[in-house]
């Protein structure tokens, strides 16, 4: 099998300023193509505010069980928001052209998905599920999982993390059309404020064929087992 290496993001290396780049729905190219902020705070700065928030709400950071807790909290924040340091653009940028003609649609459902919104930092949870129909080149499928996580493990919301993906995997594959839907629970509305657990938010991205044709429209939402009047119709 021949690999071959996509062209980059059009405008990605000419245009690699803030606001410039339009993958992935609009955000900063530094948060687009992989590069972390590189004014952060320490590593020591980072554990004295998790120490700051244990002591504002009401413990005592030195005792037995907590004196720890500020070095495990940032060690699991590098795992939470692994994603600002993640290119999606380079995830997908090496494609495959021997496949026979093939010209079909191609589906990745139920991806576990696991971010966090950016307005209460605290957990959202749920599935991803991806669609294309390739043009000329297929990528490989684990890409497209390693993209949703990109944009998942950073602070978001639903709607926009949607947006990046779909718009991602349209800019450097450039398919004839391309699918996302998203079912997640926001625990900002489980665990606090309504407080209504059990409640799942549906978000989809239709793009190019399944944007236009009802029909393959309708045969990606009856593969990953909605109906085509419940999303995207």
């Amino acid at each position: 099998m021949t690999v071959t290496p996509t062209m980059k993001l059009p405008g990605a290396a000419k245009d690699a300023k803030p606001g410039n780049t339009k993958a992935g729905g609009g955000r900063e190219s530094n948060l687009i193509l992989g590069k972390a902020r590189t004014d952060r705070p320490t590593r020591e700065e980072a554990e004295s505010a998790i120490r700051t928030l244990l002591l504002w709400a009401g413990d005592d950071p030195d005792r037995e069980g907590l004196v720890d807790t500020p070095a495990r909290v940032a060690r699991a924040y590098e795992e939470f928001f692994a994603g600002y340091d993640a290119d999606p653009v380079e995830m997908l940028n090496r494609t495959f052209e021997e496949v026979e003609g093939y010209d079909e649609m191609i589906v990745l459902k139920d991806i576990r998905l696991e971010s966090h919104c950016e307005h209460h930092m605290v957990p959202i949870i749920g599935k991803a599920h991806i669609a294309y129909l390739p043009k000329n080149r297929v990528v490989g499928i684990s890409k497209l999982a390693r993209v949703v996580d990109a944009y998942a493990k950073r602070f978001q919301v639903q709607e926009k993390m949607t947006a990046q993906i779909a718009n991602s995997i349209e800019d450097v594959l450039q398919p004839r059309g391309v699918a996302v839907v998203i079912e997640a629970q926001h625990q900002c509305m489980t665990t606090r404020g309504v407080h209504k657990p059990g409640v799942s938010m549906v978000t989809s991205r239709m793009l190019g064929a399944f944007r236009h044709d009802p029909l393959t429209r309708r045969e990606f939402l009856t593969i990953i087992g909605n109906p085509a009047s419940s999303v995207g119709a």
